[in-house]
Formats: C-alpha cells, sequence, structure tokens
C-alpha cells in the first residue's frame, strides 16, 4: 500500500468513476458484492473509494476485483493499471490474464525470469481464490486470439517446437518419477532461456499457434512442480498464464486441461465452489473439442468439488457422467 507522503490524486479512477457514472457509495457496494460472488468478506463504503481517489491503494486482490467492476460496467476491458493502480502490481503479479498474445508473453516470461533468480514475491505470494473468475470467464467467452505471428528475432520452425514438446515430455517424466521438487528449477530456466527468446522470435502463424501450445504445456507443468512442493500461490499463477497461453494457441481442449489443474487445486486447498465452477467452464468451453478421456477428466473434477461442498447429488452425477465418458473413451493407448 502506499504511504501518505506518495500519495497523489488518482486522476486515472476518477476519470472512470465519472465515465461509469458511479456514485462513490455504489462503487464500492459493487466491489463488496463482486467479492462477496468470490467468497470474500469486504466491507468498503464511500469513506474507502474517497481514499482510492486521493491515492491510496487497496490491498490484495481488491485492485483486480476494481478492474473487474469497471469492465463490466463499461463494456471494455480494464486492469488495475488502468485505474492508475499500478503501484500494487506486487500484489497480484502472474493472476492478470493478458489482452492478448504479446502481453501474454511478457507477461509469463516475466514470472520465467523471476522464478529463475529465485525472487521472494513469487515464493511468497499467496493462493487466491477470486482471482480465478476473470481468467476462466475471459477464456470462456473472450474473442478468440488471431494466429500468433511474428517478424522480429530468431526463426521458429516446426523443428524448434518439437523440440520445446520433447524437453517438456523429459520432465513429465521425471515429475512423475521423482516429484515436482527433483527438476522444476531446471525447466524454469529452460522456459527462461529458450522458451522466452522463441515465443519473442519470428515464426508464421502455424508455428506460432504450435509453439503457443508447446509454453503452455510446460508453463501448467512448472505450476504443477510447484503443486507439488505446496508452493500455491506460484502454481496459481503458472497455471494462470498457462490457460492464457492456451487460449493463444487456439487449444480449446488444452485450455480445459488447464482448467481441470485449476480445479484441482482449488479442491485441495477447500474451496469448492471454485472447484465446480472451474470444471463446469472446462466442460462448457472444450464441449464440441473435448475427447471422451478429456471429458471424464472434466467431470471427475467437479465430482470432487460437489464432494467438497457437501452435495451428494450432484456429486452422483458428474460421477455417473464421468463413467459415460469413459465407457465412450475405449481402451487406453500402448
Amino acid at each position: 500500500m502506499t504511504t501518505r507522503a506518495e500519495r497523489r490524486p488518482n486522476h486515472r479512477l476518477a476519470s472512470l468513476v465519472e465515465e461509469a457514472g458511479f456514485s462513490h457509495a455504489g462503487l464500492a457496494r459493487r466491489v463488496d458484492q463482486l467479492g462477496a460472488e468470490q467468497g470474500l468478506d469486504l466491507r468498503y463504503d464511500k469513506t474507502s473509494v474517497a481514499r482510492w481517489l486521493r491515492g491510496q491503494h487497496p490491498r490484495g486482490i481488491v485492485p483486480i476485483l476494481l478492474a473487474e467492476v469497471f469492465t463490466q460496467r463499461l463494456s471494455r476491458k480494464l486492469s488495475a493499471e488502468d485505474l492508475g493502480m499500478a503501484g500494487c502490481r506486487p500484489d497480484y503479479a502472474g493472476l492478470e490474464y493478458a489482452a492478448g498474445p504479446a502481453e501474454a508473453v511478457e507477461i509469463v516470461s516475466g514470472m520465467w525470469q523471476a522464478d529463475s533468480a529465485h525472487r521472494p514475491a513469487l515464493v511468497e505470494a499467496a493462493f487466491t481464490p477470486g482471482a480465478l473468475v476473470v481468467p476462466s470467464r475471459d477464456w470462456l467467452i473472450g474473442a478468440a486470439d488471431e494466429e500468433p505471428k511474428r517478424a522480429d528475432g530468431i526463426r521458429v520452425g516446426g523443428g524448434d517446437v518439437a523440440a520445446v514438446r520433447a524437453v517438456g515430455e523429459a520432465f513429465r517424466r521425471l515429475d512423475n518419477s521423482f516429484g515436482g521438487g527433483h527438476a522444476r528449477q531446471a525447466l524454469v530456466r529452460y522456459l527462461d532461456t529458450e522458451v522466452a527468446t522463441m515465443l519473442r522470435g519470428t515464426y508464421s502463424g502455424r508455428v506460432g499457434c504450435e509453439l503457443f501450445a508447446a509454453a503452455a504445456v510446460l508453463t501448467r507443468l512448472v505450476g504443477w512442480m510447484a503443486y507439488d512442493v505446496g508452493v500455491h500461490g506460484m502454481a496459481q499463477r503458472y497455471f494462470v498464464q498457462a490457460l492464457r497461453l492456451a487460449q493463444a494457441s487456439g487449444d480449446r481442449a488444452l485450455g480445459a486441461y488447464v482448467l481441470a489443474t485449476m480445479s484441482r487445486q482449488a479442491v485441495y486447498l477447500g474451496h469448492g465452489r471454485e472447484a465446480v465452477q472451474l470444471a463446469r467452464v472446462a466442460q462448457q468451453g472444450a464441449l464440441a473439442v473435448a475427447t471422451p478421456r478429456v471429458r471424464v477428466l472434466l467431470h471427475a473434477v467437479e465430482a470432487r468439488g460437489h464432494g467438497l461442498l457437501g452435495d451428494g447429488r450432484a456429486c452422483l452425477a458428474a460421477v455417473v457422467r464421468a463413467e459415460q465418458a469413459f465407457g465412450q473413451a475405449g481402451a487406453p493407448e500402448e
């Protein structure tokens, strides 16, 4: 939070309040309502808004909630930075859902770099259940990205993407055999030194889609490794960025798989309602492309969320859907 000496009137926020037609009390009430939808007990009022306009930065996830309130009211995507709240960025760095592929590369590569350098802010970041709604919503209803192609930097071809996939498979086997703590930092360094350079390189639209998908897979994996060793705030941030990379690739089934991973984490941390929401968003968003095996996973994670909430009927219904999908999946491949 900014100190009293550093505060300056927040003209960006004032302009948006005027444009949106919010009263101070009305804006505070909407932030409280949005927080309640995410399981947060917020009690802001018109005095709180007056302090924000004078330059005080609200704590934690509240800048994200404010940005979401204005996004809904003005029907255009806004970030906390657009509200003049860039100074509180460390509280939620990595939870942003980028407006486009280029911004997604900058966010995730910044995370890889910070992680590779062992910066404490990323390691110490808290898991924030309220930050799950915007990424999942934007993945579900956001406009499709154009194919991510670039004409600057090193040339990247299909063989380079195949190499990224092979590296990812090697790290996946290491994770399965020895656990996430064994090779996570090595994977982070590979992402930071190799994959980030490729994403900023020269490639066609087709190769770009494949590259973003491969980067999404590795980013989800490094998040899973963080989850495996109990660093849940970091894991959440990697999952959010993996989802954005998957969206840029155009691979809806991959995005659904990332959402299923996020749902599993939510269950593990005791957030059943969020787990169910994530699973259902994944089902809806990948309805046309999900294979029976993917549907098994999505219904199973939904069932776990219902079970955590104590909703036996909904849990059983999700289990039945998972069993039906399993019956359609056929024998596993060798």
